[in-house]
């Protein structure tokens, strides 16, 4: 993990802007922004959660948002060197480091509600059109619904995922 001090969010930025009193803390691997997807807040969300269950009172690990020209916004979480959150920060690293999430389970429901979302906010006539493209099988009087269809092989969730 680096620390803050050369932290920067993209080689555009200066690294260690703004939190010139946390230099030495550590950066752990997580981040969140405006236009993240269901994976990268569910690795942040558990992050968090981590970090609190070890250190409830917040003394030894911080969020911090800032904003930013690129994303609009941007999340990170910090935690003091030495401590028992740099420890579970360390294997927050060691464990992304092998498999891309930290929950499983909290990010395929995260990813099953953005799937959701975006057929709800569809029109009629643009869940018809999906359905006809991607849905084997499902009725198009299906899009008079706002949940995925049932009947659904993978099809229209796929499209509502990528594109959600």
């Amino acid at each position: 993990m680096q620390t803050y001090a050369k932290f920067s969010p993209t080689p555009f930025d200066s690294a260690g802007a703004f939190l010139d009193d946390r230099d030495a803390w550590l950066v752990v691997p997580v981040s969140e922004t405006r236009d993240s997807g269901p994976y990268a807040r569910s690795n942040f969300a558990t992050a968090e959660a981590m970090l609190s269950a070890v250190d409830a009172d917040g003394n030894d690990h911080e969020r911090h948002c800032f904003s930013h020209w690129g994303p609009g916004w941007f999340q990170i979480l910090i935690v003091r060197p030495g401590s028992a959150a740099a420890v579970v920060a360390s294997d927050i690293a060691a464990r992304l480091a092998g498999y891309p999430l930290l929950d499983e389970d909290d990010a395929s429901e995260r990813e099953f509600d953005s799937a959701q979302e975006c057929w709800s906010n569809m029109s009629v006539r643009d869940r018809v059109h999906v359905i006809q493209e991607r849905g084997r099988g499902v009725s198009v009087f299906a899009a008079r619904h706002d949940w995925i269809p049932h009947e659904d092989c993978g099809g229209i969730f796929d499209y509502c995922r990528e594109d959600g």
